[in-house]
């Protein structure tokens, strides 16, 4: 699943290139979707609400829509000028949205619904409060952590419907960077309010570039402290990097942590790294 940073980039793609400007081009290429006429309709914005993107327009007729999409684990949105070519196969092609200046084109989108834009809490209601939303209630969030407090805190801190935002990579690395083993249950989990401030910090500076780092280091080998990087050594310790499968079953995620600066729950109590950036 994309992080939270990658749906808002995206989200702002849409909005620069659509909002304003009446649509010409308008193809839902999904079966459910395949005969809606969007074509006439004035785009009216597109946002971000967790990992779920919501690009809201006004038809010539009718009440005002809003085009649900989301990423999942392949899909993207790529804008084009007029007649540009396109960076991956038609057939990948879900939607396409433009006018006479841009094309934009969402590739092998995971979700593509259309609903009545009164109707959106029917699929983003769910969701915690927005790490990178206008909505963000950091008492909320927390409150919603602490209501399985037994619950793993790595995996407490993906499920989208106690805060929406975080990823796989950014729970391993705020793990990582909060000194907590992902399996310490959350009730244990020492400043918990601070944990979830460095997580949205994380999202914050990495929401205005393509490259992902928590480390400072922009360079693809150094960007990340823990994840996807099993067996190296730790970059603070040297301690080998492991790796296990955490959450319920068909739905099990990778975690990533440092033995000896991770401690496994009953041993040495988890702390924050001293000096550990996450610019």
């Amino acid at each position: 699943m994309p992080e939270g940073d990658t749906v808002y980039r995206a989200a702002r793609l849409l909005d620069r290139a659509l909002t304003g400007h009446t649509l010409t081009v308008a193809d839902l290429r999904v079966p459910q979707h395949a005969t809606a006429d969007l074509v006439g309709s004035h785009v009216e914005g597109t946002a971000s609400r967790g990992k779920h993107l919501l690009t809201r327009l006004r038809p010539p007729v009718g009440p005002p829509l809003t085009l649900h999409t989301h990423l999942k684990m392949e899909g993207a949105w790529r804008v084009l000028k007029q007649g540009g070519r396109w960076p991956r196969p038609a057939h990948q092609a879900r939607v396409v949205l433009g006018d006479d200046r841009v094309t934009a084109v969402g590739f092998s989108l995971g979700i593509v619904a259309l609903l009545p834009t009164a109707e959106e809490d029917s699929v983003v209601g769910h969701l915690g409060p927005d790490l990178l939303g206008p909505d963000w209630d950091e008492p909320e969030a927390l409150r919603r952590l602490l209501e399985e407090p037994d619950r793993e805190v790595g995996d407490a801190l993906r499920d989208q419907t106690r805060l929406a935002g975080l990823g796989n990579m950014y729970v391993a690395e705020l793990c990582f960077v909060s000194g907590l083993h992902p399996r310490l249950p959350i009730a244990d989990v020492g400043g918990l309010a601070r944990v979830v401030r460095r997580g949205r910090q994380m999202l914050e500076l990495n929401k205005e570039r393509a490259v992902q780092s928590t480390t400072g280091d922009l360079r693809e080998r150094e960007r990340m402290w823990v994840y996807r990087r099993d067996r190296s050594p730790c970059r603070r310790c040297g301690t080998p990097i492991a790796v296990a499968q955490q959450g319920p079953a068909g739905r099990e995620r990778a975690i990533y942590w440092c033995p000896r600066c991770q401690p496994e729950p009953g041993t040495t109590p988890g702390r924050a790294l001293p000096g550990s950036s996450i610019g």
